[in-house]
């Protein structure tokens, strides 16, 4: 009976109206046929690879902006023009995209160059050899290829804070090694100082160029919007106000039209689930929550047990939540969990570096206040909405067993 029912349920869905025309113009995969507000960038990401079509090895090139600023999207439209062009040259041509925050392509050194040398042809284990015959095994791959390769390092600051710079000193060198083929690194960062802090010959190596995206403002947002909801919606289903709400919200986010085109797909899937036929401002509000909660699930999940444990302390500490929660007591409860879970204790100084980063994250607020001689202290606010906190509860509880 119940398996009938999702038949019925599922029939019933395929023959439903939807908000969407074109649902995958608003995820982040989507190359548009045309980039608003970043034809100066994409202009001067052009001209420094251009040189690829005839033969020449491009600068290595730096590029680095906020979050949702189209540093990737830029990237990818303007070398997929130019290997258009270069297939229409019959010029040897490779762009190898790399995502540095996926685990299983670059959280080491040996994955990453396994990866590359994969793309190029190359099957190599994921673990098992010495690096160093991963290098050799790469060096093979490229030098049966007579080409110029463009590598693109999405996210390259995670790739360093996981394996440290020694990898992309070797990248940058390696043209030195006298392949037939020659590589091109283009780094792509959200972290406006992560080059500041490399080992300066990496430095000069890879920002031989450099590229910087502005934050969009709130109005270059909402042509954005406008653009992937005319390819994404049926006629007359967005209402007057849900553009410039998803604009206004992005603006306050430093300008992330990532997250603006997220909160208008979202805010339509509320809409479809709820059988609405247009789009309303209160589907907006509904699909902030959403994310917001989702991305905070997400995170929990995803953190190390020491992590849940001092987050669990944090919340522990809730029914309170009128007066302040010092990182004292915080770690008087900390220890007494590892007790109870037969984990080892961190310091008070790394569980007060822990709080920092959940501070970074926006789930607790952590002010550093001075005690004069008895030294300083964090006041610690919780920032996680109060309808997602039982559900977070449950999920350390179970993830840490208490």
């Amino acid at each position: 009976m119940a398996e009938r029912g999702l038949d019925v349920f599922f029939e019933a869905f395929l023959r439903k109206e939807s908000v969407f025309f074109d649902k995958r113009t608003l995820q982040s995969t989507y190359i548009p046929e045309t980039i608003p507000h970043r034809e100066e960038q994409t202009k001067q990401l052009a001209n420094i690879i251009a040189p690829a079509l005839k033969g020449d090895k491009p600068s290595n090139i730096f590029i680095y902006g906020k979050t949702g600023t189209g540093k990737t999207l830029t990237t990818k439209y303007t070398t997929k023009k130019l290997i258009e062009a270069a297939e229409r040259e019959k010029t040897p041509l490779n762009v190898i995209y790399i995502n540095c925050k996926l685990k299983r392509s670059a959280d080491t050194e040996y994955r990453l160059i396994a990866q590359l040398a994969t793309e190029l042809g190359k099957s190599i284990p994921p673990t098992g050899l010495p690096t160093e015959e991963v290098y050799k095994a790469f060096l093979r791959a490229l030098n049966k290829q007579d080409k110029t390769h463009i590598l693109i390092l999405d996210e390259i600051d995670q790739l360093v804070s996981k394996t440290g710079d020694n990898v992309l000193y070797n990248l940058t060198r390696i043209n030195e090694e006298h392949t037939k083929s020659q590589i091109s690194i283009v780094g792509i960062s959200n972290d406006i100082m992560f080059v500041d802090n490399l080992d300066p010959r990496v430095k000069s190596s890879l920002s031989e160029e450099e590229i910087v995206f502005p934050p969009y403002n709130a109005l270059q947002i909402q042509s954005i919007l406008k653009q992937r909801a005319e390819l994404a919606f049926n006629k007359d289903v967005l209402q007057q106000g849900v553009i410039e709400k998803c604009a206004a919200y992005a603006a306050r986010d430093h300008g992330d039209a990532r997250r603006a085109l997220e909160l208008l797909r979202v805010a339509g899937e509320v809409a479809d689930r709820k059988n609405d036929k247009k789009i309303t401002t209160t589907h907006i509000d509904e699909a902030e929550e959403k994310i917001d909660r989702d991305r905070i699930i997400d995170i929990v999940v995803t953190q190390p047990k020491q992590y849940q444990l001092v987050l669990y302390s944090i919340l522990s500490l809730q029914p309170r939540r009128n007066k302040s929660i010092f990182t004292g007591e915080v770690y008087e409860i900390y220890k007494s969990l590892c007790s109870r879970t037969n984990t080892s204790i961190l310091t008070q100084r790394r569980v007060s570096d822990i709080i920092s980063e959940f501070d970074m994250l926006g789930m607790v607020n952590a002010k550093v206040i001075s005690k004069g001689r008895y030294g300083r202290t964090r006041d610690i606010s919780i920032e996680i909405p109060e309808t997602t906190l039982p559900r977070i509860r449950r999920i350390l509880e179970e993830n840490i067993r208490v």
